[in-house]
């Protein structure tokens, strides 16, 4: 049956422009791109969009710190993302900054728009204000101690207990520039009323059962506590201006402003396209949204809430794919305090193929993992070069040496072509339900079953003993190797690209065989070994962090 082609968005969150990339960011962003190249395999319409974080306070903070205006801060991390991305293989369709004219217009007319809604109010509230510093403090220049779980936190979002609270609950807030207390002052700002929203979201947060355990239990958490209205205007010069009379001087509040970079990128793309961008966000499409643990309120909640009050019948995301967190040989990863792997270092250093495979294989789907770089290079060297590039290799290695570098002519064995249409099925099912670890496991279950196919019909004896056996188990590998690249390619899309090339298949989510007497072209070693003493040099490189 022909697949009916489907709009598909797959927003990616948005890294804050403020700092590099660590592994965490890897490993909960790919998951994204792997959607995107199984979806346009498919034959769907794929809009994959994302971008770089510019407003807000962590860059203000950032350019403060290093004498430089925000612009100059967030540019420059946005080149420094967009190169890792591009190294990596992420294949985005628009990837935006929301310090750009096309973020900035779509949000300014969005706002416009949603000032006319029921569920946005005009109130004066208590704001942190630091008398040293004659400023107004947005939540993430304040400090404090969490009123929740009493440990020290910023003024937006505990980082230990992970609760989203308001500035004026925190205990003992201190300015995070100069050190001096804050206190509170009087300041007008619009609001989200979102307790008007709470019967709505909660009956949208229940009709999505089948989301990751975590993504239900932190939205849930926040619908039994009871949703709190929320500021959507900021006291700060970096961001989106307030496009209403009598607010000079202030801002879009960033999370107002930032899950809305989905809708502005993909206005973008769709335009590029000539794609009607209401139908993009209508009914018949489907939505992706790929994120770390810490950003699933903003999902789930804040972006739907704003989507309602908008009030303009946008889709409300579909699916939440929402990571764990990842440590670093077995300690939690910290950026301030640079124990971290950066990006923009590994990048350069490794097979982008060798870090997804190891970041999808030991993804944090459904609980914290650990990256160590024993694991790493077990990992490389025992599934990626061991076993998959190894079958590969041996294989147009005969074929070159003993059979003029043709595909031999041979029968597909029945068990062999039920397993690669049954692999189809069923890695496409878990892909799109945002199991990737089970669907990347199952194909190298295959892998596996391949090797030990060629080591138990021994080529090597029946190229003198039994010909056609030969040709046959040589055929029967080739029509393997040819499934497992457009298998593997959403996965490993460097690797697979070029044995789609060498074999000239067709680049669609379904079985591909190539016929008998086929020339294969000069081929190359996919994979390196990583020398063991790799392990060593880069341990003692984080240790002495």
């Amino acid at each position: 049956m022909k697949h009916l082609q489907q709009k598909i968005l797959i927003g990616g969150a948005w890294p804050y422009a403020n700092g590099s990339l660590h592994i965490g960011h890897l490993a909960a962003l790919l998951p994204g791109d792997v959607l995107a190249r199984y979806h346009r395999l498919k034959g769907d319409d794929v809009y994959y969009v994302s971008g770089s974080d510019c407003h807000g306070t962590p860059v203000a903070i950032r350019a403060k710190q290093e004498g430089k205006i925000p612009e100059e801060i967030s540019d420059s991390y946005h080149r420094e993302f967009e190169y890792c991305f591009h190294k990596l293989g992420f294949s985005y369709d628009c990837y935006l900054k929301t310090s750009g004219k096309e973020h900035r217009d779509f949000v300014t007319a969005f706002h416009k728009k949603l000032y006319e809604s029921p569920y946005i109010f005009e109130s004066n509230a208590p704001q942190a204000y630091c008398e040293n510093c004659h400023t107004f403090l947005a939540d993430r220049f304040l400090i404090g101690i969490c009123p929740i779980c009493g440990e020290e936190s910023r003024g937006d979002q505990c980082d230990t207990c992970g609760k989203v609270i308001e500035s004026g609950s925190l205990l003992h807030p201190k300015c995070s520039i100069c050190g001096s207390s804050a206190n509170l002052k009087n300041t007008k700002h619009l609001y989200l009323a979102l307790s008007k929203l709470e019967q709505e979201l909660s009956g949208y947060l229940s009709s999505h059962i089948s989301w990751r355990k975590n993504a239900l239990a932190f939205s849930n958490r926040y619908l039994e506590e009871g949703l709190k209205d929320r500021a959507i205007t900021r006291d700060l010069d970096w961001g989106v201006p307030v496009p209403k009379k009598n607010y000079k001087n202030k801002s879009i509040y960033i999370w107002a402003e930032n899950v809305l970079g989905y809708l502005s990128a993909s206005k973008t793309a769709a335009s590029q396209r000539g794609t009607d961008f209401k139908l993009l966000w209508g009914d018949t499409a489907k939505h992706y949204y790929v994120h770390g643990k810490d950003n699933i309120p903003f999902h789930t909640i804040i972006l739907p809430g704003l989507l309602l009050a908008h009030g303009e019948g946008l889709r409300l995301p579909d699916e939440i794919i929402s990571c764990e967190h990842v440590t670093l040989e077995g300690r939690k990863i910290s950026t301030s305090k640079n124990y971290a792997i950066w990006v923009k270092d590994i990048v350069s250093r490794y097979s982008p193929d060798s870090l997804r495979y190891f970041f999808i294989a030991n993804g944090p789907e459904k609980r914290d993992t650990d990256f160590s770089w024993r694991e790493f290079v077990h990992s490389h060297n025992s599934e990626l070069l061991g076993a998959y590039g190894n079958f590969i290799n041996r294989t147009f290695a005969f074929l070159h040496k003993f059979f003029d570098n043709k595909v031999t002519f041979g029968v597909l064995e029945k068990g062999i072509e039920t397993c690669i249409k049954d692999l189809y099925t069923t890695t496409g099912e878990k892909i799109e339900k945002g199991h990737f670890k089970e669907a990347l496991d199952d194909i190298f279950t295959f892998v596996r079953y391949s090797n030990k196919y060629f080591d138990t019909e021994k080529p090597w004896v029946t190229r003198t003993e039994n010909i056609i056996a030969c040709q046959n188990t040589l055929y029967n590998c080739t029509q393997i190797i040819a499934n497992l690249s457009i298998l593997l390619s959403p996965f490993l899309p460097f690797s697979s690209a070029k044995i789609i090339e060498w074999l000239e298949l067709k680049k669609e989510w379904e079985p591909d065989f190539v016929p008998s007497d086929f020339r294969l072209p000069d081929t190359e070693i996919l994979f390196e070994r990583i020398d063991k003493k790799v392990i060593e040099e880069e341990t003692a490189k984080i240790s002495l962090l």
